[in-house]
């Protein structure tokens, strides 16, 4: 048995009597960063390239959301918009965070636009990144997402659709995310989250127009121009309702712009959240 600690495991906090692991480095102002929906993810995973460089000026705190990663699964619960987004405000309660930065990747892009259009004062800036939120036609590629069934061949396959530049995507990487989607549990949420037919589960990961389009907060949004994921079109149409938003596109990324791109990922975040 190995003693070499795993880095996905944060800190352990209790949510509302839900065990929540998650990330919690660096001081100053407060940065919460909400994950993806991908199989076997975990707020490492997702921003273990981008936490680093932002924690020299940030406080960051990464949870594991509910339903995924070390967070623990309550049992008979389907997870929810208003599961998720309470379970993020549980988080800064118990954090005494009245005020943060949030920064939503993909499906924790859906979750921080709905938070910060119900909770407006518990969010300062927000940032969006190949974001959801907004009506889209299901992807071939969310559709091989949300439908994984575990396999090592599966695994490769799902990061190939991931990312644009295929040298990111090792044997190693595909061993790694494929242990991690059959830890005990993982796969048994995962699998129950986004059942077919799932066009429903992106309707309800989006907003109203009329509620995007009343959000006050400075917004900067990201997209990888290649994303086979989720199509530039969230983005752009995001871009098109937000009033104080800035749209940000990168060539050559796919859905995973802060592991592809994390160096001018981490550089445009601290530009905009130290904006006056």
């Amino acid at each position: 048995m190995s003693n070499v600690k795993n880095p996905e495991i944060g800190r352990t906090i209790d949510v509302n009597g839900i065990k929540t692991n998650l990330h919690d480095i660096g001081s100053g102002p407060s940065v919460m960063l909400i994950h993806g929906s991908g199989p076997g993810v975990t707020a490492w995973a997702n921003w273990r390239l981008v936490m680093p460089e932002l924690s020299k000026n940030y406080r960051v705190v990464a949870p594991d959301m509910l339903g995924f990663g070390f967070t623990e699964r309550p049992t008979n619960t389907q997870c929810n918009v208003d599961r998720w987004i309470n379970h993020a405000i549980g988080i800064l309660d118990a954090l005494d965070i009245e005020q943060c930065d949030l920064v939503g990747n993909s499906f924790g892009g859906g979750i921080a636009l709905a938070l910060a259009i119900r909770h407006p004062h518990r969010v300062r800036r927000l940032i969006l990144m190949g974001s959801v939120g907004v009506p889209f036609t299901l992807t071939p590629g969310l559709d091989a997402v949300w439908g994984y069934s575990p396999s090592l061949t599966a695994m490769k396959s799902l990061l190939d659709i991931f990312a644009y530049d295929r040298s990111l995507v090792t044997d190693e990487l595909a061993e790694l995310r494929y242990e991690a989607s059959i830890r005990p549990g993982f796969h048994e949420a995962f699998s129950s989250m986004f059942p077919a037919p799932r066009q429903r589960w992106i309707d309800a990961l989006a907003s109203e127009e009329a509620d995007i389009r009343a959000i006050q907060h400075q917004t900067l949004i990201m997209h990888g121009r290649e994303d086979q994921i989720i199509p530039l079109q969230t983005s752009q149409k995001l871009f098109e309702w937000i009033p104080k938003s800035q749209l940000h596109v990168f060539g050559q990324c796919g859905h995973w712009t802060q592991i592809e791109h994390a160096a001018r990922f981490s550089t445009l975040v601290s530009n905009f959240l130290a904006e006056i």
